[in-house]
């Protein structure tokens, strides 16, 4: 066994919030005192996240949530991502100057989706009224907050970009002075938009003043995002995906997520025999060929389902799977694909009845777009920038489309029983942190500590374009003669730091069918912690 912590999960009967923060964490714990559902604390979780986290999120980006239903023990799906604006096309792109599709800028701005995810969720699910769960959000936004290790190390990494728009600059780089750690950050502008979604719902965002100051900033900047394409969204019931691994049934989000990547991959690795030492060379050499065969599949056929015909059920059959794994080589490493980070929360609720929620939201990169929507506080995500201008891509740019999306929440299942929620952030990693996390879980019976699960060393296989088409990324504390082998088996090591942030920041919730008790993990590679009642 690599080099772990000690360090244990949180136990609970009556409610976990496992979160990338603290404060956002004891923010949806005090929902659940108060009386609130799983999906509550959830948005509480999430708006205060968005004001003490901005590099990470922002409530002008996009939301994917499974819900589970403890009353009836459906699963819901709801699909909170925002189309590209019908007025864009890869001509207008193109007509800007741009050969590939701009990772960042006007160009790069979709439809945020967020709120009205929010509301659609709490309306199905929530019971307490929707203002009350804005209002920590209101109150760290308007009396300020204390800036995180976290959040310090994104404001220095972002302020080149921040410097280009200048009331974002103003806004995160108060007086030109990047904040530190414990510095009291103020988002007063921000702060009055929360007041207007509380009072305004949707319609504040999607038609009302939000609306008009988005349109116009995206108008002056030369984008085609308009009041019409944000008047005209909708978040979408659909159905989970659902598979099996050994006796485990894990559900993962439909495209135009990239969830079913991890099923694929689960699937793949299902027909391997990974030993009984974790983390030796040959437990984790075919998890990370899975991982490659699994991001092939992906980036040749998914997008958004409405353009792009996707045969989900055959992608996700153990048949299909057979037939893909007879490329795998037990011995040698194959070639892989560039690999993307991206910046997002993810959030696991489960409360006292058995609901629970598994909610990850994002803005892509570190603070989006770069833009923020004139006077409101807002910035403006970026998850454009995963559009092709590639006429044959299956994820080209399109008026009215939702990008291919990294977000991926899931759920997992044992004996026809929850298990619990089950999301982590970090963009292209999120599919391989689920395979690492699922197959931890299962092959090597480390149910009863989830913390211990999280805990363990992780890899991410993949990198960027000029980087070889073999790297894997090994945080340094694997055994040295699990590196050596693994290196003689043909893959590219690069050693990165413990505890790495690049390698995914996960949150997860396993509860007893029987007794009730919640054992909750947060990742310690963030600033969050998993709380209990």
């Amino acid at each position: 066994m690599a080099h772990v912590s000690p360090s244990r999960s949180t136990l609970a009967f009556n409610g976990v919030v496992a979160a990338p923060h603290i404060l956002a964490a004891e923010a949806g714990v005090g929902v659940l005192r108060a009386g609130g559902s799983a999906i509550d604390a959830a948005i509480a979780t999430n708006a205060v996240l968005t004001v003490l986290y901005p590099h990470q999120t922002t409530v002008g980006g996009d939301l994917f949530l499974l819900y589970h239903e403890a009353s009836t023990g459906k699963l819901h799906a709801l699909n909170g991502s925002g189309r590209s604006a019908m007025g864009t096309s890869r001509a207008f792109v193109r007509s800007a100057g741009h050969e590939r599709m701009p990772i960042r800028g006007v160009h790069s701005i979709t439809v945020p989706g967020t709120v009205d995810a929010w509301v659609t969720a709490q309306q199905a699910f929530g019971r307490l009224p929707f203002a009350d769960l804005l209002q920590p959000a209101i109150d760290y936004a308007s009396d300020g907050f204390p800036v995180s290790v976290k959040l310090a190390a994104g404001l220095r990494n972002a302020e080149p970009l921040l410097q280009g728009h200048p009331e974002a600059h103003a806004t995160y780089i108060p007086g030109g002075v990047i904040p530190s750690i414990g510095d009291r950050l103020r988002l007063p502008a921000l702060a009055d938009s929360f007041r207007l979604i509380a009072s305004g719902g949707r319609d504040a965002f999607y038609t009302g003043p939000i609306a008009e100051r988005i349109s116009s900033t995206v108008h002056r900047l030369g984008g085609a995002l308009n009041m019409a394409d944000l008047a005209a969204h909708r978040s979408e019931w659909t159905e989970p995906v659902t598979s099996t691994y050994r006796d485990v049934t894990v559900a993962e989000f439909p495209p135009n997520s990239q969830g079913i990547t991890a099923l694929i991959e689960l699937n793949l690795a299902e027909q391997a025999d990974v030993g009984d030492t974790w983390g030796s060379a040959r437990h984790l050499h075919p998890l990370i060929e899975a991982k490659k065969i699994a991001f092939d599949v992906r980036n040749r056929t998914m997008s958004d389902p409405e353009f792009t015909p996707i045969d989900v059920p055959h992608i996700v059959s153990k048949g299909y799977a057979q037939e893909l794994w007879r490329r795998y080589d037990p011995e040698r490493a194959g070639s892989g694909q560039p690999d993307g980070d991206a910046d997002t929360v993810a959030i696991c609720v489960v409360d006292g009845e058995g609901n629970a929620a598994a909610l990850i939201q994002s803005q892509y990169m570190g603070f989006g777009s770069g833009i923020m929507a004139d006077g409101t506080g807002i910035m403006l995500q970026n998850r454009g920038g995963y559009f092709s201008l590639d006429d044959d891509h299956p994820n080209r740019l399109e008026p009215g489309k939702r990008t291919l999306h990294t977000l991926m929440p899931g759920m997992l299942y044992r004996d026809g029983e929850l298990a619990g929620p089950i999301v982590t952030q970090g963009g292209d990693a999120q599919a391989q942190v689920h395979l690492q996390l699922v197959t931890s879980l299962v092959d090597f019976d480390l149910w009863d500590n989830p913390q211990f699960v999280l805990d363990l060393p992780r890899w991410v296989s993949g990198g960027d374009r000029d980087e070889p088409d073999t790297l894997l990324q090994l945080e340094d504390r694997f055994e040295p003669e699990t590196v050596a082998a693994l290196s003689g088996m043909g893959h590219a090591i690069e050693t990165i730091a413990p505890f790495a942030s690049n390698v995914g920041l996960a949150q997860l919730i396993l509860r007893d069918p029987t007794t009730g008790l919640l054992r909750g993990a947060s990742d310690c590679r963030a600033d969050g912690v998993a709380l209990g009642l």
